[in-house]
């Protein structure tokens, strides 16, 4: 996010670290040794998770962001930014978005960047596969509770920052019984340049829900975080939600030939 006014300051870093204090902390966590050995553990979750991504692939769902700008002590300002789009297939089987509502933003503290988006779409529903999981380093640090659920947490983070790549950096929460992840929280990491310096992204915790009864998806994230920009801190709370999941079947007519009747010969036979 960029900015573009700038906004009065203080108790900054008391809010920010009440407001995130109690995620980066897990009062909860159990210092447990898992059944089988963590790297097990990852390589197991990482073939589930690579199911997933595959599977979700081909499903349909609406997806609803909302970005607000608020008043350090979390009053709202009136800026705003609304997307709701539905993620579908076109008549070839491509994946497409179709805008739903689209209200004029308006956002003044913040400028909107391609990459806010990017992540939305990739890093706030982090899968972490078998052919991502060589790109990140994993450290297994007990088992915790979410919900109904017994999880595994392990903290990630990136082996290496490649130009015009863009990481997750934060904890993964893995269900003990299907080995997917159920939550995220953590950030975005990313090569720093010269044009991109001054940017600043939102911590987001993001839950996944049980949806057709073999994968988890994910249904909510939510930020709120205060960007410290060079000039000015802005307080951001951000709600992106992905509902109404169903699986694309493909509409497919198969013409083998013109009906024939009971005893009548085809043209080719006469």
């Amino acid at each position: 996010m960029g900015r573009s006014r700038t906004i009065t300051l203080f108790l900054v870093f008391f809010l920010a670290r009440n407001l995130f204090g109690q995620a980066d902390r897990s009062p909860s966590l159990r210092k447990e040794n898992p059944p089988l050995p963590p790297e097990e553990i990852i390589r197991k979750f990482a073939e589930k998770e690579e199911e997933f991504r595959k599977a979700r692939e081909h499903y349909i769902y609406r997806q609803s962001v909302r970005i607000e700008v608020l008043e350090l002590g979390g009053r709202r300002t009136g800026e705003e930014y609304v997307m709701v789009s539905d993620i579908l297939f076109d008549d070839k089987g491509r994946r497409v978005e179709k805008v739903v509502k689209a209200p004029p933003s308006t956002l003044r503290s913040i400028i909107l960047m391609p990459e806010d988006i990017q992540d939305i779409q990739n890093i706030y529903p982090f899968v972490l596969t078998i052919s991502s999981i060589s790109k990140y380093n994993l450290n297994y640090l007990g088992k915790e509770k979410v919900d109904e659920l017994d999880t595994y947490v392990f903290d990630v983070n990136p082996k290496s920052i490649e130009k015009d790549e863009r990481y997750f950096e934060g904890k993964i929460w893995v269900d003990e019984q299907d080995l997917q992840i159920v939550k995220t929280y953590g950030k975005t990491v990313y090569h720093i340049t010269k044009k991109n310096r001054d940017a600043r992204f939102p911590r987001f915790e993001t839950y996944r829900e049980n949806i057709d009864g073999k994968y988890w998806f994910p249904t909510y994230t939510k930020a709120d975080d205060v960007l410290q920009f060079p000039t000015q801190n802005v307080r951001v709370r951000e709600i992106v939600k992905y509902e109404n999941y169903k699986r694309f079947e493909a509409e497919v007519k198969i013409t083998v030939g013109d009906e024939v009747s009971p005893g009548e010969k085809k043209p080719s036979e006469k």
